[in-house]
């Protein structure tokens, strides 16, 4: 692929609340058409990670359609709230994932390669006080604004 036929990578946030990090290919169904198209589609996938300074998201990258050998994924229009430019660091990513994008490994995240862990007491506590403090929920059930 060649940067002649498709438009640079670009981030697709969807009604769903997927983010799709793609490129546009230049050959597209024309304005009128419902429908748009995504060369090799990778979904972004926040994976928590408890680190010492707190709970910290590590972004991953997947297929999107992992199931699939499609590099050219079809998708209506008005599934689609905004599309952005990619920053820098998420273009070069989402390049060097997709070198390899029709290899069969390419499918999802990898969970064997992570191995549970109890969480001592002390940290438990820590991080059971840390998420009482965004319940805001009274006894009747509505929920109330508290200024910290």
């Amino acid at each position: 692929m060649t940067k002649e036929t498709v438009s640079p990578v670009k981030i697709i946030k969807l009604v769903n609340g997927d983010d799709i990090v793609c490129s546009l290919p230049k050959e597209q169904l024309g304005d009128k058409s419902p429908l748009i198209r995504l060369s090799k589609p990778l979904q972004v996938k926040y994976v928590p990670q408890l680190t010492p300074q707190g709970i910290k998201d590590y972004v991953a990258l997947i297929k999107w359609t992992g199931y699939s050998k499609d590099q050219i994924v079809t998708i209506a229009k008005d599934k689609i709230m905004t599309i952005t430019n990619a920053t820098d660091s998420m273009t070069k990513s989402y390049h060097h994932i997709v070198k390899d994008y029709d290899k069969e490994n390419l499918k999802s995240l990898d969970n064997t390669k992570y191995q549970k862990e109890r969480l001592n007491d002390e940290t438990n506590k820590e991080l059971n006080d840390i998420f009482d403090e965004y319940e805001d929920e009274e006894f009747d059930g509505t929920y109330k604004k508290t200024l910290h």
